[in-house]
């Protein structure tokens, strides 16, 4: 079974109107890098007895490019140290478009990534506004073509839609920019209004229009048509690649792999057990200073939650699951959905092109029946 290593940065220069990670602006927390990077050594190191050689890392946030190459860089010795990397292992790095450079993507290579991921989100300046998104329309494209340039073969770029007030124009913009790039990789999300946000609070206040749902089918189906056209194969309902692209880390949470999570807030799953950690970067390393674990709480998840999970996750994958997954009483579900040309039936289930959209239905039909 796989396994990999998440560490989550909680730092960002600014708050994006729909985000609600656990993320800090500089007038959020006391907590320095410095302190954060060095509470992080202390959490690899006293849990290193429960993990293994990792198969991947991958830094999220956040925004993880604040602090640098030699931040990043000494995460990622820290990972060796304590952890240790197995060969060929995936090495990735989510990174803001604003605080990236060539020396920067020069810097992460010689540390030892193999993969970065960048926030692009739109190509339409209106739309960005609407996000509250700090970098200008062109510049996830630029930083992608400096990591390509500086050796990267794997850059993934990342795309919202369904914001509101966006147009099928400004979705054809950012379809032009993120083929124009030369990735191999593309993430594509619907905007999901989280309650709390700032964005959440305009749509109540009516200074936004809600996302529609009508808008979110047609602009899937717009993505997938060009990305699809042009090579881009879908592996997961939401996520593209090239041949050989595919994130492997995600793969671990798709395929019920196993993951050790590091820093302020992040959840893990090891052994059979979920946990997660404290949120505040302050807490965090205060626990960690005294030698504890900064674990705000675990639990053991049984066999019904795991089958739950893998019928979930495992159906939104192009490759689906085996057939013997799925329990006499789902068949019914299953053969309706068939018939109805939304799934594909052999030695494994997986939803057909045309029911990727309905995927999230389709699996809640499934498991109701079951």
């Amino acid at each position: 079974m796989a396994f990999g290593v998440y560490i989550h940065v909680p730092f960002c220069a600014t708050r994006c109107g729909y985000c609600d990670f656990n993320t800090y602006t500089p007038s959020e927390t006391s907590s320095s890098y410095a302190t954060y990077l060095d509470a992080l050594e202390q959490e690899l190191a006293l849990a290193a007895p429960r993990m293994r050689p990792a198969e991947t890392v991958f830094i999220g946030g956040g925004t993880p490019s604040l602090l640098g190459a030699e931040g990043l860089g000494r995460i990622l010795g820290m990972v060796r140290r304590h952890v240790g990397l197995v060969s060929g292992a995936e090495v990735t790095t989510e990174s803001n478009p604003e605080s990236t450079s060539p020396a920067y993507f020069d810097g992460l290579l010689e540390a030892g990534f193999t993969r970065v991921s960048l926030g692009m989100q739109s190509a339409s300046t209106p739309v960005l506004r609407v996000l509250d998104r700090v970098h200008t329309p062109g510049r996830a494209v630029a930083a992608a073509r400096e990591a390509l340039a500086a050796g990267f073969e794997h850059v993934n770029l990342d795309m919202i839609y369904g914001t509101p007030t966006e147009t099928d124009d400004d979705v054809r913009a950012t379809l032009d920019a993120v083929l124009g790039a030369g990735v191999d990789h593309v993430s594509a999300y619907s905007l999901i209004v989280e309650d709390g946000t700032a964005m959440s609070r305009k749509i109540r206040r009516g200074e936004l229009p809600a996302p529609s749902e009508d808008a979110y089918a047609d602009r899937y189906e717009m993505i997938a048509a060009a990305l699809e056209e042009a090579g881009y194969g879908w592996y997961e309902v939401s996520n593209w690649a090239r041949p050989g692209g595919e994130c492997r880390h995600n793969l671990i949470y798709w395929t019920g792999g196993q993951w050790w999570g590091a820093g302020p807030g992040a959840h893990g799953f090891v052994d059979g057990e979920r946990s997660y950690n404290v949120k505040r970067p302050e807490r965090y390393a205060d626990m960690l200073a005294a030698g504890e674990l900064p674990v705000e709480g675990s639990e053991k998840i049984g066999a019904e939650e795991q089958h739950v999970e893998k019928i979930m996750l495992g159906l939104r994958l192009r490759e689906g699951i085996p057939r013997e997954w799925i329990r006499p009483g789902g068949w019914g579900a299953v053969d309706k959905h068939a018939k109805a040309g939304l799934v594909r039936v052999g030695e494994r289930v997986a939803v057909t092109e045309r029911g990727r959209l309905l995927a999230d239905g389709i699996i809640t039909d499934i498991l109701a029946a079951e």
